[in-house]
């Protein structure tokens, strides 16, 4: 879990968009052919597990030490598994520093500490799920989605900005989810934290362009990562879960299983997802939204096709509940 706020004002330090020299860089590679000595310097967060994890030691380990990757994560106890797998491959590109998301001075002190005082690509990878009945969610777990999801990413994003702007240049990745563009049952706060990111992003964009600041949206299905470990999910048993009525018991059951199928048929590893990032790192003309997978794509035709909705919560419901009740019933 990671990401964050906003500026604090009066306490800590102050935020001084000019502290960040001025430099100019198109894209990666040509950005190492103006200036060979100068190393493309990236923050992650999120970097405990999972993509933020695989992409640092990706970033990392290049052998040409062409990027200097500042890994951050919330719990610092955690950092052994990411200096295992580089395994002594990332002397001069790689330094692991303790940021929490939900806390706007862990950002502002993680800046500072990036040694070069600019930063050229910022990946926004933290986030956390939430899954179960929406009546069986308490009022805290569903604030702590939203504050991980979305605040932590609009306030690691405001910390660097006005850094990238002074330079006039700079890349902003940011992890979406399927999940941020079409609505799932039983992810109701998941989602719509999710949608939100994805309208910061495109309000971002159109924006950020007159800045030659680029920002892309990576869109993510199921990952084989410590995603599924830490989602908070209702249980069957738990008494929450029990208040809920029957019926949608038996949906989500359903839902579950649904889950499981696709995760086992569809699931990708983190390397895959890790070359979209870096297409959209090393792309001369990075696009706004990639897909991780041509697998699973969003059900865009029943929207467009039929603006009033309905198609797509037909065709959604059809997918996740009628195929598994014909499972059921064989």
């Amino acid at each position: 879990m990671e990401d964050n706020e906003n500026i604090p004002t009066g306490t800590g330090r102050q935020h001084n968009p000019d502290r960040f020299p001025h430099h100019v860089i198109s894209h990666p590679r040509s950005y190492l052919r103006n200036r060979p000595m100068e190393q493309i310097v990236v923050l992650i967060t999120g970097c405990s597990s999972g993509i933020g994890l695989s992409l640092a030691v990706r970033l990392a380990s290049d052998p040409a030490k062409t990027y200097k990757v500042y890994a951050t994560m919330r719990n610092l106890a955690k950092k052994e598994r990411l200096l295992d797998c580089v395994k002594g491959l990332h002397k001069d590109t790689l330094e692991i520093l303790q940021m929490d998301v939900t806390d706007q001075q862990s950002i502002l002190d993680a800046r500072h500490r990036v040694t070069e005082n600019r930063m050229d690509i910022l990946v926004c990878n933290a986030g956390v799920g939430l899954m179960g009945p929406l009546e069986a969610q308490a009022l805290d777990t569903m604030r702590q989605i939203l504050e991980v999801n979305v605040l932590g990413t609009i306030s690691t994003i405001q910390a660097f900005l006005p850094g990238m702007k002074a330079r006039g240049h700079g890349r902003i990745l940011v992890t979406g989810s399927l999940g941020g563009l079409q609505g799932l049952p039983f992810n109701e706060v998941y989602c719509a934290s999710k949608f939100a990111v994805e309208g910061v992003c495109e309000s971002l964009a159109v924006l950020l362009q007159h800045f030659n600041i680029h920002v892309s949206l990576v869109e993510c299905g199921p990952v084989n990562t410590d995603f599924l470990d830490n989602l908070q999910t209702a249980k069957p048993g738990e008494a929450a879960l029990q208040r809920v009525d029957e019926h949608t018991r038996s949906l989500y059951h359903t839902y579950l299983k649904h889950c499981g199928m696709v995760f086992q048929n569809a699931a990708q590893d983190t390397d895959d997802v890790v070359k979209i990032f870096l297409e959209a790192i090393q792309s001369a003309s990075p696009a706004f939204r990639y897909y991780s997978s041509d697998a699973l794509l969003p059900l865009t035709s029943p929207k467009i096709s039929a603006p009033d909705g309905l198609q797509y919560i037909r065709t959604m419901s059809k997918i996740i509940f009628s195929t598994n009740e014909k499972e059921e019933q064989k």
